[in-house]
């Protein structure tokens, strides 16, 4: 978060008992000076806190510390708000030594096991987000074990229905496909060996997995054995909330600060 300040990302305020911010940094031999602090009892205090600042519009996105994430998403879902009428879902960016592009990956850190319903939210949140970086029209691949559809997997059953609302225009601003493995995911020769016929096989911008077992191991795989750097966000939400592990070091939170950054300022320009 400092470091971020310093390189001019964010303006932050921290919140929370002013002695153990301030413990914290001198721990770390970091000077506050210059830094607002909204001091509070407690994590719950200081989620609840951060909610209603957010709601009042005095910050633009929230970052979480050393609270527990439960206790800061639980502060935004009950603050009216903030709820934007969208299912709220994390999404990774990664950086993959092994890909020839940015990769995004939901939901692998909030939503447990997701129903259909859910996973539309979760498509379209990240559809949305990967538009505000650029992309035009994202590749969005639903994964699954297989790329056939078959009863005894449920989520190529979700993968299908997925795609077949974007048909229908209940998901828009992407191109789906599912379900595919995730090799025919990401790689164009997997792709051809199984003869999959698809703009998004092989070049997918998005991946949305099954539920967040899969996708909390898909992501460390990325990060532990690929060499991937990842940076997290929580859309759905009416502000973009920065959301990092604990083991993460510096330059994941930043780049976790500028993602919300600018979806913060892509909101001022597009309102709701």
């Amino acid at each position: 978060m400092v470091e971020s300040a310093h390189r001019r990302l964010i303006d932050p305020v921290l919140i929370g008992p002013e002695y153990r911010i301030r413990k914290a940094a001198e721990e770390a031999g970091i000077d506050l000076a210059g830094f607002d602090i909204e001091a509070v009892p407690h994590s719950l205090a200081a989620a609840a806190r951060a909610a209603e600042m957010a709601a009042a519009q005095d910050v633009e996105a929230l970052m979480k510390g050393s609270l527990h994430t439960d206790e800061l998403i639980h502060a935004v879902v009950s603050t009216p708000a903030l709820r934007s009428g969208r299912r709220m879902s994390h999404l990774f960016r990664f950086d993959v030594p092994a890909y020839g592009k940015p990769l995004l990956l939901t939901d692998a850190a909030l939503n447990i096991s997701p129903s259909l319903r859910d996973k539309a939210d979760i498509v379209q949140n990240a559809i949305l987000f990967a538009r505000i970086l650029g992309t035009a029209l994202p590749k969005v691949a639903i994964l699954s074990a297989v790329e056939t559809v078959t009863p005894h997997i449920p989520s190529t059953l979700d993968a299908s229905a997925l795609c077949k609302m974007t048909d229908r225009g209940q998901i828009s601003g992407g191109l789906l496909d599912g379900p595919l493995a995730f090799d025919n995911a990401v790689s164009a020769h997997a792709a051809r060996v199984k003869h999959i016929e698809s703009a998004v096989a092989g070049d997918a911008d998005i991946l949305v997995v099954p539920d967040l077992e899969s996708g909390n191991m898909l992501a460390k795989q990325l990060e532990y054995l690929g060499g991937a750097t990842a940076s997290g966000i929580v859309l759905g939400a009416r502000i973009p909330i920065a959301l990092t592990s604990r083991a993460d070091g510096v330059t994941a939170r930043m780049a976790s600060a500028l993602l919300a950054k600018l979806v913060a300022h892509n909101s001022r320009r597009v309102p709701g």
